[in-house]
């Protein structure tokens, strides 16, 4: 531990302190941007004058309407530059990602398929592969020992209970075992 550890107190003294110099500065950015506003609502919009006749009137709001309408025609155009713009921002985005090589790679979920299935996902419905993996593989005889025919022919269980029961079938146990 190189570095001291520091109180809570001090902690939440620099936290607050640092809080109110940005407060600080985020009011000034503010009013720097009211100011900003109001010059160039002054330099972009000349001051209304209503005229006095219905005639001026009328004819103040057409100006007016005109106005607008050039500006909605700006506001489309420009709308359909920054659309455009960000599509070919993402096109970019998705060539410099192929370039590096290193691409996202998705969350993958677990999917039963057979390998049947997944090889006719691969390749496609043309391709009819079936890959039945027990036809591939080699037949196996199994040898069969004596001694397992042996142990496996014990016979009815009954007579062995009344060959080993009283004293004659212990007797025959022990002898067999030696």
């Amino acid at each position: 531990m190189s570095e001291k550890k520091m109180s809570s107190s001090r902690r939440h003294y620099l936290k607050s302190l640092m809080l109110s110099i940005a407060k600080g500065l985020l009011e000034e950015e503010a009013k720097e941007n009211e100011q900003e506003r109001i010059r160039w609502m002054e330099e972009n919009c000349p001051p209304l004058s209503l005229p006095g006749g219905t005639q001026q009137l009328m004819e103040f709001l057409k100006e007016l309407h005109h106005k607008i309408d050039v500006i909605d025609e700006e506001r489309y155009d420009l709308e359909n530059k920054v659309n455009k713009s960000t599509k070919e921002i993402e096109d970019l985005n998705i060539k410099v990602i192929d370039l590096k090589g290193k691409f996202k790679k998705p969350t993958l979920r677990k999917v039963r398929m057979s390998a049947d299935a997944m090889l006719q996902a691969l390749l496609g419905s043309k391709h009819k592969v079936s890959m039945d993996l027990r036809a591939n593989l080699k037949q196996v005889k199994k040898e069969v020992k004596e001694e397992d025919k042996e142990l496996r022919n014990v016979g009815d269980w009954r007579q062995n209970i009344e060959d080993k029961s009283g004293m004659d079938g212990r007797k025959k146990m022990f002898e067999s075992e030696s």
